[in-house]
């Protein structure tokens, strides 16, 4: 568990994502890349155009199993992709993720509908 990422060798682009299984993770990315339905319009093209040899599969930060059997470890991962997402910043240019927005950003979203 914890958290990778997918990079493009050729443009040193990033996609980041977590999960408590990260070789499974990885793997329904890649079989989601491969059948062409990755959610992510951007890795998809550049798979589709560059090919899987040009991109790696790359864990970032390893989350080491607790003692205690009962532990929740979501949390855990959730944050330090935060933190990877910030120092990272795979947007735009940098990477493949999609900036995910502010409460803020939310809350005005919220309000300018009810305005609709």
């Amino acid at each position: 568990m914890g958290v990778f990422q997918i990079r493009n060798k050729t443009n040193d682009k990033v996609f980041v994502d977590s999960s408590v299984n990260v070789p499974g993770k990885m793997n329904r990315h890649r079989f989601a890349l491969n059948a062409g339905v990755f959610a992510g319009k951007a890795l998809q093209k550049d798979w589709n155009e560059q090919g899987e040899s040009t991109f790696e599969f790359e864990t970032l930060e390893p989350v080491e199993p607790r003692d205690d059997q009962n532990y929740d470890y979501a949390a855990d991962v959730k944050v330090l992709e935060e933190l990877w997402l910030e120092k990272l910043e795979p947007y735009g240019e940098n990477g493949y993720n999609e900036r995910k927005l502010t409460r803020e950003e939310r809350l005005q979203m919220i309000r300018a509908n009810r305005k609709l």
